[in-house]
C-alpha cells in the first residue's frame, strides 16, 4: 500500500536500461518496482556511471559478484519522490533526494554498531540480485533518500554517491589539520578524495597518475602537485608523507605508495584491482604503518550533501558526458576507455 503522488498518476511500467550478457544492454519496458511500507518511490533524474558499472557491463561479474540473470546496473542516483510506502508520511512527496544505494538488514552486529555497509545481507543497487538506478523509477527505504537543497543539481546529488566514498576514506585515513597525502589514480574518485583530503585540512595533497591529461585536471580540483609515476619515483618522496590513499587499484601504485609513508602513518585501499598483492611487510612492520581498505561507505551522506551544496566540494564540474538511456552503452564504454571522461551521467529524461 502506497500514498501515490497527486499531481500524476503514476505509471505501472518504465523504461529501463538492463544488462542481458556481457557487453550487452537492452532498453526495455519492464514494472515499476512496487513499494513496502518504510520505502519511497523516486523518479530517476540523473545516474552517474561507476567503474564497478563499467566493470559489469564488459565483464559480467566483478570477483566473486557474478551477473546470472537481466540486471538494471547503476547505483549513483538522485530523483524526486513520487510515491511513499504506507508508514512515511505523505509529506515527503515532491522531495528532491540523493539515493544512498543499500538496504542493510538493520538486525545483524554489524548494522546495530553503525557499520552497516559490512552487513552480510546487504542488497546494493545494481550488483547481482538488485537492481539499479539505470531506468525512469527506483525504490529506496526512505531513511537512505537523502533530501537535498535546491542549491545541488540533480547531478551532483547523483554524485555524492562517489563523494561519499572519499569522505569515508579520508576519514579512515584520519586526514586532520596539516596532513601530507598522497593519492595514486586520479580518476574520479582519486579527484574527489582530492578535494575531501583538502576539506579536511590536509596542506599537501600529492597526487600520482601516469595520464598527462589526468594529472593535469587533478590540480584544477586542488592537488597541490601532480606526479608521473613514470618519470618520478614516488617511494623516494621527500618528506615521507602522512598518509597514502590508493585510488587506482594498480599493485605497482599501491607498493610504491606504501614506501612514500612516513613511520607511524596510514595506507588506506579504495581502488579495487588486483585480488592479491605481494607487500613490503618489513617494512610495514618497521615503521608501524596502519594498512586498511574501506569497503563502501556507512553514515556519510550529511556531510556530503553538506561539502557539496556550500561549494566546498565541485561535483558538477566532474561531469564530462551526458547520455540517455538509449546510450547506457555507450556511456559504460566511454568511462572505460576515455581519459578525459571523468564522469558521465545518465539522464533518463534526455531524448535525442
Amino acid at each position: 500500500m502506497s500514498h501515490e503522488s497527486t499531481l500524476t498518476a503514476l505509471p505501472t511500467s518504465m523504461r529501463a536500461s538492463v544488462l542481458i550478457a556481457p557487453r550487452t544492454v537492452e532498453v526495455r519496458q519492464v514494472p515499476v518496482p512496487s513499494l513496502t511500507s518504510d520505502q519511497v518511490l523516486v523518479k530517476i533524474t540523473a545516474i552517474g556511471v561507476c567503474g564497478s558499472d563499467t566493470h559489469f557491463f564488459t565483464e559480467g561479474h566483478i570477483g566473486d559478484l557474478v551477473v546470472d540473470g537481466p540486471l538494471i546496473l547503476g547505483h549513483e542516483s538522485a530523483g524526486r519522490i513520487v510515491a511513499v510506502g504506507s508508514d512515511i508520511s505523505d509529506e515527503r512527496i515532491g522531495e528532491r533526494v540523493s539515493i544512498e544505494p543499500q538496504t542493510p538488514c538493520r538486525v545483524c552486529t554489524y548494522c546495530k554498531i553503525g557499520q552497516y555497509n559490512l552487513c552480510p545481507d546487504v542488497a546494493f543497487y545494481g550488483a547481482p540480485g538488485t537492481d539499479g538506478a539505470f531506468s525512469e523509477y527506483a525504490v529506496i527505504p526512505s531513511d537512505f533518500a537523502h533530501a537535498v537543497p535546491d542549491s545541488l543539481s540533480d547531478e551532483a546529488a547523483a554524485l555524492i554517491e562517489p563523494l561519499s566514498v572519499a569522505i569515508f576514506a579520508c576519514r579512515k585515513a584520519g586526514i586532520v589539520a596539516g596532513s601530507k597525502v598522497l593519492v595514486a589514480g586520479a580518476g574520479p574518485i582519486g579527484v574527489v578524495i582530492t578535494q575531501v583530503a583538502r576539506a579536511f585540512g590536509a596542506t599537501v595533497v600529492l597526487v600520482a597518475d601516469p595520464v598527462a591529461q589526468r594529472r593535469e585536471t587533478v590540480v584544477r580540483f586542488g592537488a597541490t602537485r601532480a606526479i608521473d609515476p613514470l618519470t618520478e619515483d614516488v617511494a623516494a618522496l621527500s618528506p615521507a608523507v602522512d598518509i597514502f590513499i590508493d585510488a587506482s587499484g594498480a599493485g605497482r601504485a599501491i607498493q610504491s605508495g606504501i614506501r612514500a609513508v612516513r613511520s607511524g602513518g596510514r595506507v588506506v585501499l579504495v581502488g579495487m584491482g588486483q585480488v592479491d598483492l605481494e607487500l613490503p611487510v618489513a617494512l610495514i612492520q618497521m615503521r608501524e604503518i596502519e594498512l586498511t581498505g574501506i569497503y563502501r561507505y556507512a553514515n556519510t551522506w550529511p556531510l556530503a550533501i553538506e561539502l557539496a551544496s556550500t561549494g566546498v566540494v565541485d561535483l558538477d564540474s566532474l561531469v564530462t558526458g551526458r547520455f540517455g538511456l538509449d546510450d547506457v552503452a555507450e556511456a559504460l564504454l566511454k568511462a572505460g576507455t576515455d581519459p578525459a571522461a571523468l564522469k558521465s551521467v545518465v539522464l533518463p529524461g534526455l531524448t535525442a
